[in-house]
């Protein structure tokens, strides 16, 4: 009998002990939760590669590094965006306004599809797709970094402007 105790209280033990490792690692792999009330996210100006016009929020990682990411870009009714292709997958959910959204090497506007405020998307790697908002529109875009654009057209670039060629 006192075996059978001793051999009890050692699983116990061991049981808390790995509880406890496993908790503390649970810490250090996933940080202090982050939650951004609407009144609390920041907005700044869109990035480089956005026509001038639209505004961002990083809520979650850096899109320019490796590792998941969340951001919500702003757009202004009729803001257009030329098309482009990215080199991960596109996660994106309209919060408010309407995204529409085109495919193919031109911009189409009435080629595109309407997105809705609750609307969910997502679109492969190298697709090539425009884009265009109906009221002002937030659409919170998710995924894995690094995010690039690359405009179908080096022209409509707005990265280029100001750049003369040879």
């Amino acid at each position: 009998m006192a075996t059978l105790s001793k051999w009890i209280c050692a699983v116990v033990a061991s049981s808390l002990l790995v509880a406890s490792s496993a908790s503390r690692q649970g810490t250090a792999d996933h940080p202090t939760p982050s939650i951004n009330t609407p009144d609390k996210i920041q907005w700044k100006a869109g990035p480089p590669a956005l026509p001038s016009g639209a505004s961002a929020a990083i809520l979650e990682g850096d899109p320019q590094k490796e590792g998941p990411f969340t951001m919500r870009l702003r757009f202004p009714d009729g803001y257009k965006i030329a098309p482009h292709t990215h080199p991960k997958i596109e996660h994106v959910t309209v919060i408010s306004g309407t995204f529409n959204l085109g495919t193919g090497e031109v911009f189409d506007q009435a080629a595109s599809q309407a997105m809705p405020a609750g609307t969910f998307g997502f679109w492969p790697a190298g697709m090539k797709h425009f884009a265009w908002a109906k009221g002002e529109t937030i659409v919170q875009v998710h995924g894995v970094g690094p995010w690039g654009i690359e405009y179908v057209n080096p022209a409509d670039d707005p990265r280029n402007a100001g750049k003369t060629g040879k």
